[in-house]
């Protein structure tokens, strides 16, 4: 099995600045796509940016500019570094990765974090 934990997120001003990380732990054989999806309250789940294994990046028209997807692959880890925030990043953001594991890796899993409050005061 594959476990995403979650950490960063909190409260934070308008024009304030926060890090989420994702780290994958378990039975790992590569992970090829990452990303940061959000939720708001009464809204659909939305993505926020993306990465894949050949550092291909992709990010939500409203973020771009302001957001910033990484990855370590060393550590199973990808980042989402989110400057100049607005009360409209308020979410619960989610992480995401598709994973081939060492005991089956001819299937590729997505797996999810359990999300992490990002809360965002004007």
């Amino acid at each position: 099995q594959v476990q995403l934990v979650e950490s960063g997120g909190g409260l934070v001003q308008a024009g304030g600045s926060l890090r989420l990380s994702c780290a994958a732990s378990g039975s790992i054989f590569s992970i090829n796509y990452m990303g940061w999806y959000r939720q708001a309250p009464g809204k659909q789940r939305e993505l926020v940016a993306s990465i894949t294994s050949a550092s291909s990046t992709n990010y939500l028209d409203s973020v771009k500019g302001r957001f910033t997807i990484s990855r370590d692959n060393a550590k199973n880890t990808v980042y989402l570094q989110m400057n100049n925030l607005q009360p409209e990043d308020t979410a619960v953001y989610y992480c995401t990765m598709t994973v081939k594991t060492i005991v089956a890796p001819q299937i590729t899993y997505q797996y999810w974090g359990q999300g992490t409050q990002v809360t965002v005061s004007s």
